[in-house]
């Protein structure tokens, strides 16, 4: 009878450690993301723009670091004139980029 006692508290353990899991804070991370693709593919060279945005949205710090042929996108007259495919164009996204402090190195 002892034995079925303690074996029923035992089933209850799972379930009280999904209750503790609910209360953790989330642990905000420090992110630097590379980028190498210029303007001869626009879709690619968006991305590290948008991931940053939607890391940064998530609350978490995040900087950009822009080599070889992405260095290009560091002049506004040419992320005016990238637009990707089924992304917003990348001037928009380099306004957000701005607007939310992310810092962006080349």
């Amino acid at each position: 009878m002892a034995r079925r006692r303690f074996l029923s508290q035992l089933v209850a353990l799972p379930f009280l450690a999904l209750g503790v899991k609910g209360q953790e804070s989330k642990k905000t991370l420090k992110i630097m993301m590379r980028s190498s693709w210029g303007t001869d593919d626009p879709t690619r060279a968006s991305f590290v723009f948008a991931h940053a945005l939607a890391l940064s949205d998530a609350g978490h710090e995040v900087q950009i670091f822009l080599t070889a042929d992405a260095t290009a996108l560091m002049r506004k007259a040419t992320t005016d004139a990238v637009i990707p495919i089924g992304w917003p164009p990348l001037s928009e996204l380099r306004d957000k980029v701005v607007a939310k402090h992310i810092p962006v190195f080349s």
